[in-house]
């Protein structure tokens, strides 16, 4: 992508590579960054995350909350009754086929301004890429990734998978104390295409689920001594061929 705002070379790149990442400074401007009025306080509540309890069984430390949305090519996103999130084993062999309830998105940061613009944008532009997606259902994860001493944390325990959704944004929040975490693209036989890592906040990767794989590689504290922590928000877009809930 040469130019900030060169959207057709970007959906060309999705659409030819099945993946694009993108830095922080190009998606500061594609998401309009004097709209995120609300950012230091949607970034801040990653401090605020609950334990995945499905995970913490085996020894892996991740926090999260979660939120799903409806949209129309057109108009208001709307949030959404909680509800589990869901995966069948063959997109997530560990922990597929289960109803797995977190706690939700606080009200506040739901409905504000940083979110919605982020899923307004998600919306315009996988929609410019499917257009016969007349519905979209939308779910978000705040997620925490730590690493401790002796214990790398690990992004995607389930390890290079597809979510089974059509489109996946990862925004990156905020990385503190850590090395690595290297997102990798592979095609269906498995083979690597491409790799880059998140590094500052707004850092993003924009995948076409129905065509590649991806993972990212474990995280590990450069000062065993101190906290560590990698925050990424994960917004998913699946398209609905019937009505959407009111």
């Amino acid at each position: 992508m040469n130019h900030p705002l060169d959207l057709p070379a970007l959906h060309a790149n999705l659409r030819d590579e099945g993946f694009a990442f993108v830095t922080a400074q190009v998606m500061r401007t594609l998401l309009h960054g004097e709209a995120l009025d609300d950012w230091d306080a949607f970034a801040d509540s990653w401090n605020d995350l609950s334990p995945d309890t499905y995970l913490a069984a085996s020894g892996r430390h991740r926090r999260r909350r979660y939120a799903t949305f409806a949209a129309e090519r057109e108009g208001e996103i709307r949030r959404q009754p909680a509800q589990p999130h869901f995966q069948s084993r063959s997109y997530n062999h560990l922990q597929g086929d289960i109803q797995r309830w977190f706690d939700p998105i606080l009200p506040a940061l739901a409905d504000g301004a940083s979110l919605h613009r982020i899923l307004d944008f998600c919306r315009d532009f996988f929609g410019s890429l499917a257009p016969a997606a007349r519905h979209w259902h939308i779910e978000t994860h705040q997620f925490r990734i730590e690493a401790r001493r002796g214990e790398d944390g690990e992004p995607t325990p389930e390890g290079v998978h597809r979510d089974g959704v059509d489109y996946v944004l990862v925004l990156l929040i905020d990385r503190q104390n850590i090395a690595s975490g290297t997102t990798t693209i592979h095609a269906p036989d498995r083979h690597e295409l491409g790799s880059f890592t998140l590094t500052r906040p707004l850092d993003a990767a924009l995948v076409d689920d129905a065509r590649v794989f991806h993972g990212v590689t474990a995280v590990t504290p450069l000062d065993p001594d101190k906290p560590a922590h990698r925050d990424v928000l994960v917004v998913t877009f699946r398209g609905v061929t019937g009505d959407l809930p009111p």
